[in-house]
């Protein structure tokens, strides 16, 4: 019987600091380099009755607008906890299709050629699994880290692109109102 609660209450110490989101557990605090990120809100990302995946936005402290976000010059994460299997095309498919919506011309034609890096990074995947996680951060010494399933892929330099990676999400046009509301923590 002790045997049976010590690993009970093993399993719970496992699970205190995590949200749970359609079974993906999102750590509650990161370290990213030097600084500290905190789970500012969770989201759920639903493509007609398909569930794509979990997101959990990561900043330094609670913020509940998209502006004090977007202004915001510390360290940010947005994770991806994979509901399904998507494929490197998709992914990159649905960012170009979104981006446009919440950034300017202007915006666009100065991220340019960052964004030809970053296409790289997912022309290359063939898949993403179920189960995988993809990290944007945003670590102010040297730009936008892409991790996907542990495995660095890239740094796109410039607040500017982060900012415009977390507009899809929590911008004016956000790819869905009501995940852009829970990542707020609202």
């Amino acid at each position: 019987m002790k045997i049976i609660i010590s690993l009970m209450l093993l399993c719970a110490s496992v699970q205190a600091g995590a949200v749970e989101v359609e079974g993906a557990n999102l750590e509650d605090k990161v370290q990213l380099d030097t600084q500290q990120v905190i789970l500012n809100g969770t989201g759920l990302r639903k493509k007609l009755f398909f569930k794509v995946y979990a997101a959990g936005l990561y900043l330094t402290g609670k913020m509940n607008t998209s502006e004090a976000i977007l202004a915001d010059a510390g360290a940010k994460r947005m994770a991806f906890h994979l509901l399904r299997e998507v494929s490197g095309k998709q992914m990159l498919e649905a960012i170009n299709d979104a981006m446009p919506l919440n950034n300017s011309a202007d915006e666009m034609k100065a991220l340019e050629v960052r964004l030809a890096e970053f296409a790289k990074m997912f022309a290359a995947l063939t898949t993403v699994n179920k189960g995988d996680v993809i990290n944007f951060d945003y670590l102010p010494s040297s730009g936008t880290r892409v991790t996907i399933a542990g495995v660095e892929k890239g740094r796109i330099e410039g607040p500017d692109f982060m900012r415009a990676l977390l507009k899809i999400w929590i911008g004016d046009k956000p790819i869905q109102e009501n995940m852009k509301q829970s990542l707020l923590g609202k």
